[in-house]
């Protein structure tokens, strides 16, 4: 049997007042001329026939496909508008739209990921810098920049995250004992991933701790049990508020305090720092500036544990700058880093080296799993907090989306330990 912090009554005074127009209306196709349209159709058919699905297109209309999980594109004619005029963008909107739609999402999205190199034909690929959008400048994590982005994701509503996370309100992998899992076991399996994480900084009594990215701070609560002193930072104030009355029902105000403050402005040294997730969010114009922070900030002899969503290589290099459907809709200004990414910026800006890396994908497929059955058992619930159809929409295929990368192996989750190269052993 698993303990936490309860939720308290505040959750629902939390949410600030949601405002469905703050999601773009998806109702009506984008312009798009013509000619733009008839190359989308082109090009998607010609995808769609070599893929290992049963693609129909319309009412009555052809299945495109080699055979595998179903979808139906409804109106195509939007469809096609919407690729036309962008993209993968395009693509998501019209889910958005409920122009086309899957009895299996996931299974959809996961043949759409493992077979990502083949959906534009390889001339084109080699055109992207003219037919991809690149990310909009305003959305760099400057210092006002990374507050904005943050806040259009975290301070949607506590109420809306505390809808289909488990009650320790973890929003990251969880590691569970075996695969798949029952619902009732993401708690538990949300606690060993946190000790995991402390374990490998060695966060013990006495222990002077930072985390970077408070969440709702279950780890924080975790931590200062073990007796650590902790200072944990977050630019969300929906989060900093809750994660507050959080630790003060834990009991533990005493031992972990939560600074609104950015990574860039923390001060101090200390014996370990943990941050789950929050690479993601830094942007690689930052990755210097956010490990330089790190190994400025550890102490000497001190230890770091990360938690990091990881891509290939090659494939980051390819789309680091292109404008994505998740950075318009889902998390602004951010970027996945490679395991290769990370290893070069250490190299080059500190002295910090990776000493230990853990893999745990199908573990992150899982929990996206059981948040994407909860997300939807829960849509009334949803609506009820302001909430409309196409966000519902956006967010299921948000997470639908994220549970196919895993799947497909197109994304990792990692759990690395970083110290100072001449204290690794």
């Amino acid at each position: 049997m698993t303990t936490s912090v309860p939720v308290p009554a505040s959750v629902t005074a939390a949410a600030g007042g949601v405002d469905p127009r703050r999601w773009p209306d998806a109702a009506a196709p984008p312009q798009c001329s013509r000619a733009r349209a008839a190359v989308a159709g082109v090009v998607v058919r010609r995808a769609l026939s070599r893929l290992p699905l049963r693609c129909r297109l319309g009412p009555g209309g052809p299945v495109l496909g080699t055979g595998g999980p179903a979808v139906e594109i409804v109106d195509p004619d939007a469809f096609f508008r919407r690729v036309g005029a962008g993209g993968l963008i395009g693509f998501g909107e019209s889910y958005m739209a409920g122009e086309w739609d899957a009895p299996d999402l996931v299974a959809v999205l996961t043949v759409l990921a493992g077979h990502v190199t083949e959906l534009v034909p390889r001339p084109l690929q080699k055109l992207r810098a003219l037919w991809a959008r690149r990310q909009p400048r305003e959305r760099r994590n400057t210092l006002d920049g990374a507050r904005d982005n943050i806040h259009a994701h975290y301070d949607l509503s506590n109420e809306l995250f505390a809808l289909f996370l488990d009650e320790t309100l973890t929003y990251s992998s969880a590691v569970f004992r075996a695969l798949p899992a029952a619902p009732e076991l993401l708690a538990d399996a949300q606690h060993r991933k946190i000790d995991r994480l402390l374990d490998l900084a060695r966060v013990g009594e006495g222990t002077r701790l930072l985390e970077i990215g408070t969440g709702w701070g279950e780890l924080a609560v975790r931590a200062a049990r073990r007796g650590a002193e902790v200072v944990t930072v977050t630019l969300s104030e929906e989060q900093r508020r809750l994660a507050t009355e959080r630790i003060e029902a834990a009991g533990q105000s005493g031992r972990a305090a939560v600074l609104l403050c950015d990574y860039r402005q923390v001060t101090g040294r200390y014996d370990a720092i943990v941050s789950v997730e929050m690479i993601e969010a830094v942007g690689a114009d930052y990755w210097p500036v956010y490990f330089g922070a790190l190994d400025r900030l550890l102490a000497p002899g001190g230890r770091i544990a990360l938690q990091a969503i990881t891509m290939a290589d090659d494939r980051m290099l390819a789309t680091r700058h292109t404008y994505t459907w998740i950075q318009k809709y889902i998390f602004p200004g951010g970027l996945i880093p490679s395991p290769e990414a990370i290893g070069r910026t250490l190299a080059e800006h500190t002295a910090l080296r990776v000493e230990d890396s853990t893999g745990f994908a199908a573990h992150y497929a899982e929990t996206l799993r059981l948040w994407r059955d909860r997300f939807t058992a829960r849509a009334a619930e949803v609506d009820a907090l302001g909430f409309d159809a196409t966000f519902r929409r956006m967010w299921a295929l948000y997470l639908a989306y994220s549970e196919a990368g895993f799947r497909s192996g197109y994304l990792d989750v990692r759990q690395l330990l970083l110290t100072r190269e001449e204290t690794a052993r």
